[in-house]
């Protein structure tokens, strides 16, 4: 039948329910049980009670009596008697309704369920003679009757466009979905753990912002009416979590939304979740150490996988992962290697020597590295190890110390100025994490801000501007300090094996299908 066809049939049996004096969206019914508490009270009850000779007519021996609510996923209407299995956030149970124990009205009730629908139910609960847990219903009761029928039951949504743009069907038509995004909560809940545990302040800081800094990105715009001003979203949470360690906080922390003008992938999303924490002195040793342990207690949280295949022989170890069908050890300690070790070992020549007699832009060329005419020499040795590298990285690395040029944020190495203090956790060739010992000389921060306005300048619209109230902040005085940040998107996708970042975002952005009515934008 045509889906119109459907919803002027489910309206019609609206119509058909206020006849009944029956309301299709009831709000009175509180149940006093999940559908898993239902299933355990019979359990309780069998294992305690005394035993009992079975009654004459066949009838049940029944349980506790309570009163559950579910939706209605499986229904069959078997002459004077019928079966619904409810549906909650983890559980099934089925409802037993019989013609004898409802009147006449109720009973008419059940002829009008549809799949979809909302219910709650009050009776004992009994086994069936083949064994299945139950609710023997003695009152039905309509607390949302389904306008549309929900995904066909079998193969539910299948198709990844609807998934993403219509979650909640989604996650209405597979339960394993479901399960799926707990495991974020999980994982997140286990991120504020280790860091509450290690003494860190979790704390909020702005979102709209004058200024978009931090990071080299491309913001979102929008209009403070009020004020008659532009103001920007977040690209990163780092400046503000600094100033507050200039006001004397030790360690702080902060899991929150950014968001980024750019394009849409498997592994980007405009707006997404990062963890920002930094801790007054220390360094990226320090933030060495803590990026482990998150993602450690991360995967020990969350469990081992479940098996490959059904009924497969199950994983004992957390650590052992998997991505993309291939194996993933998380066991500590993790891999460090510094970013020229690295080069060195995948093109065959030594790049800071290559640096420093000036031959590092002609052989990137001749390695078949693609370069832009602006580049300084240490774009050149970033651009090297990004595209010769990085996505040959597979199990847990820390990649150590960045050229200068391209982490403005970060303190340079004191034995080679040309690089900063700063890592870079790859794993499955994806950057987790990135962390810095903190630049909180205020000069040579004010010169590498100045070097970025000049970039902006020139053309570069990812180029973050001048932020005065920063500096003034660490002119101050900013003490020694490790900074840290993990995508969150990106740890949950390796914890879960998930290939997109779309799978592990409960709403997505997604591109407007042509149908859409978009709201005029003042700033595009």
């Amino acid at each position: 039948m045509p889906e119109d066809d459907l919803i002027a049939q489910r309206r019609r049996k609206v119509d058909e329910l206020a006849a009944l004096g029956v309301p299709a969206y009831n709000v009175d019914f509180k149940p006093d049980a999940t559908l898993e508490q239902a299933r355990q009270r019979l359990v309780a009850f069998e294992e305690t009670a005394a035993p009992a000779e079975p009654a004459p007519d066949g009838a049940p021996r029944e349980g506790p009596a309570l009163s559950v609510a579910g939706r209605i996923v499986q229904l069959r209407v078997q002459g004077k008697m019928a079966f619904a299995h409810l549906e909650d956030e983890d559980t099934r149970l089925q409802l037993w309704l019989r013609f004898d124990r409802l009147d006449e009205t109720q009973w008419q009730v059940v002829q009008l369920l549809d799949l979809g629908d909302i219910v709650g139910a009050r009776g004992p609960m009994v086994r069936t003679r083949r064994g299945e847990p139950s609710v023997l219903v003695d009152e039905i009761t309509v607390l949302v009757k389904a306008l549309r029928p929900p995904p066909e039951k079998f193969h539910g949504v299948q198709d990844q466009e609807t998934r993403y743009r219509k979650r909640y069907l989604d996650l209405l038509s597979h339960a394993e979905q479901r399960r799926h995004f707990a495991a974020r909560s999980t994982i997140v809940r286990s991120v504020r753990r280790t860091l509450d545990s290690r003494g860190y302040l979790e704390v909020e800081t702005p979102i709209l912002q004058l200024l978009a800094g931090g990071a080299s990105a491309r913001p979102f715009r929008t209009h403070w009416n009020a004020l008659d001003t532009d103001v920007y979203l977040r690209i990163a949470i780092e400046l503000h979590l600094k100033r507050l360690l200039v006001g004397g906080y030790r360690r702080v922390y902060e899991i929150g939304r950014v968001f980024r003008n750019e394009g849409l992938s498997p592994r980007h999303n405009p707006e997404f979740t990062m963890l920002e924490a930094y801790e007054a002195y220390g360094d990226y040793h320090t933030m060495r150490e803590l990026t482990e342990a998150i993602i450690v207690d991360a995967a020990n949280a969350l469990g081992p996988l479940p098996p490959i295949e059904a009924g497969g022989p199950p994983c004992e170890n957390p650590l052992a992962r998997r991505l993309e069908g291939r194996p993933l050890d998380l066991a500590p300690p993790f891999r460090t290697a510094r970013m020229a070790e690295l080069i060195a070992e995948q093109v065959g020549w030594d790049p800071v020597a290559a640096w420093a007699d000036g031959s590092l832009r002609r052989r990137a060329v001749e390695a078949g590295v693609e370069l832009r005419d602006e580049m300084g020499e240490g774009a050149v040795f970033m651009e090297v190890y990004e595209q010769k590298v990085e996505h040959t990285i597979w199990d847990p690395t820390f990649v150590l110390d960045y050229p200068a040029e391209v982490s403005p944020l970060a303190r340079r190495r004191r034995d080679d100025p040309r690089f900063v203090e700063r890592f870079e956790l790859v794993v499955a060739g994806r950057e987790l994490a990135n962390a810095f010992s903190e630049l909180n000389d205020p000069i040579d921060q004010r010169e590498r801000f100045e070097q970025q306005v000049r970039r902006r300048a020139a053309g570069d619209e990812e180029a973050p501007p001048l932020d005065e109230d920063f500096l003034e902040a660490i002119e101050t005085g900013m003490p020694p300090a490790g900074g840290l940040g993990i995508g969150v998107d990106r740890l949950v996708m390796l914890l879960t094996d998930s290939a997109a970042i779309r799978d592990v975002m409960l709403f997505p952005q997604m591109r407007p299908q042509p149908s859409t009515t978009l709201p005029a934008e003042r700033n595009p």
